[in-house]
């Protein structure tokens, strides 16, 4: 079903606790609070409310006074276990006292507007409660009919849907944020510090440098390493756009060196023909979620004495033979552009290794090569994390362990549905390594009728994307015919990405898999 919130009126809260009029009813509603689509709310201004209200309320029923201050906060506590919490939200004074009859609920109905967009709705006794438009206002008995009804399937299935995780830490998302709001350390605050200790701990490495973005991390990573002009980075072309394009514009040489056809990473079995006297370092990119294999390139790399950089801005949170991604080899690097695995409210990225000097270069190039405040040692750049940034994904890492559990199972259960009807192998699902595990940044399918498909899709309201569609050897800005590259050519012509993130329903996925199964004529190919 489509998600639905509600944000629950004083008044109602009193009368279920004094078991009143609606109490049964509410009582009903409340009982679905351990449903994960269905939210209960209670906004931040509502709580002194509801205390003081409270109060009177069982004075007036004759409970002693002392009764009355050991239960209403007993009664709060076990109601704050299935009702979340929703900030304050200013609003323009001048036109609620204009048009509001009652403040307090002018607050409640401007509150609301921060599940504008969504199914909601203020659960109040108050017939003529004053919504100011901002949202629907129904009594105990009118939300518990809207909860039972059948909700209509969208129309349109998401490609991430951000907003499924942002109402589970919605209040440790705005307690972080009022936080860095109220130090007012937008830069380099304590934050950075806290997150790069958890996210080093996370990856199990020594260091983590946070960065403004993946790009940047790139960058900065290849910096640290001297490399400029003249010299070789040998890398996939099968990847976004950044990781040649940082190669190119430290002057450097992108080394295009073509992948295994079956996990789309790098094929370290075409790597050692790609040395040669200007190589300085080799970047694989995990891609779609799955490490590259890191015991080969390391062995190779190790041999010509060869610092290696991951680019896992699509793997961070997957594991190598039961190791992290970014902590696989000399540096990692990581994007958490919103769409990632793990994803900031705008760009960020981090930098990953066990080597102290390499941090030491990587901190101090992100702060403009500064070691300490205007003594600039090396040349560096602005690649400095917002402190926002990082109490976001501060919130986020909350999750993080079984976002990253959710995204193995939901591309597990992909494979399943496709392969179970996929009699004819006209669709190939993704391969994965047994010593690998996935977080499916996208889940990728190769198809030879992919426009067809990608169409037929779109109508049915199902969003696809293609990551690549023109392999980095072809770009304008990267053309190169070094050497050959026929499986990166061939695969960007096939690839097709659906929609995927940790709270994908199996309904839709079925709904998704049917749709692409009645797409295409199985037996044409």
């Amino acid at each position: 079903m489509t998600a639905k919130h509600f944000i629950l009126d004083v008044n109602v809260i009193v009368d279920l606790w004094l078991k009143e009029r609606s109490a049964p009813t509410t009582i009903k509603l409340l009982a679905r609070s351990t449903d994960p689509d269905i939210h209960f709310w209670l906004t931040a201004a509502a709580l002194s409310t509801l205390d003081y209200v409270a109060r009177c309320a069982f004075k007036r029923r004759g409970l002693p006074p002392e009764a009355v201050t050991q239960i209403v906060p007993e009664l709060i506590e076990a109601l704050l276990s299935v009702v979340k919490i929703l900030s304050n939200y200013g609003f323009e004074q001048q036109t609620v006292y204009q048009r509001a009859h009652d403040f307090e609920a002018a607050q409640m109905a401007a509150t609301a507007r921060s599940l504008a967009g969504q199914p909601a709705c203020i659960v109040t006794e108050n017939q003529t409660f004053d919504t100011l438009g901002e949202i629907l206002a129904k009594t105990p008995e009118q939300a518990l009919n809207w909860l039972q009804e059948k909700s209509t399937p969208p129309t349109a299935i998401p490609f991430i849907d951000l907003a499924a995780q942002q109402t589970l830490i919605r209040p440790l998302l705005e307690r972080n944020i009022e936080t860095v709001l109220r130090h007012g350390q937008y830069i380099m605050g304590p934050e950075i510090k806290q997150l790069e200790e958890r996210l080093a701990d996370y990856v199990g490495v020594k260091h983590c440098i946070t960065v403004s973005d993946g790009t940047k991390a790139l960058l900065i990573a290849m910096m640290a390493l001297d490399i400029g002009i003249g010299d070789e980075v040998i890398t996939t072309p099968f990847t976004f756009i950044a990781t040649g394009e940082m190669i190119a514009l430290l002057g450097a040489k992108p080394v295009f060196v073509d992948i295994d056809p079956r996990t789309y990473n790098i094929d370290p079995n075409k790597i050692e023909a790609a040395i040669t006297a200007k190589t300085k370092a080799i970047m694989p990119v995990s891609l779609y979620g799955q490490c590259a294999d890191f015991d080969a390139i390391n062995k190779i790399a190790a041999n010509y004495n060869l610092p290696v950089i991951e680019d896992g801005a699509q793997s961070f949170g997957a594991t190598y033979k039961g190791k992290q991604s970014c902590g696989l080899s000399t540096i990692g690097s990581t994007s958490f552009f919103p769409s990632k695995p793990l994803g900031a409210y705008g760009d960020g990225g981090a930098l990953f290794t066990n080597d102290d000097h390499l941090a030491k270069v990587m901190s101090e190039i992100r702060l403009h090569g500064q070691d300490r405040r205007y003594h600039h040692p090396r040349i560096g750049i602005n690649g400095r994390m917002d402190t926002l940034q990082a109490a976001i994904l501060l919130a986020k890492l909350s999750l993080f362990p079984q976002e990253v559990a959710a995204r193995a199972e939901i591309g597990a259960n992909y494979t399943r549905l496709i392969n179970q009807a996929n009699t004819n192998i006209t669709i190939v699902t993704p391969y994965i390594e047994a010593h690998n595990t996935s977080v499916y940044a996208q889940y990728t399918l190769q198809t030879k009728n992919r426009n067809a498909l990608q169409e037929k899709l779109t109508k049915a309201g199902i969003p696809t994307a293609v990551h690549y569609p023109v392999p980095l050897n072809k770009q304008p800005a990267l053309k190169t015919n070094e050497f050959a590259l026929a499986i990166s050519e061939s695969l960007s012509e096939k690839v097709i990405s659906l929609p995927m993130h940790p709270y994908l329903k199996n309904t839709e996925q079925i709904h998704i898999v049917h749709a692409i199964l009645s797409s295409i004529n199985l037996s044409s190919e």
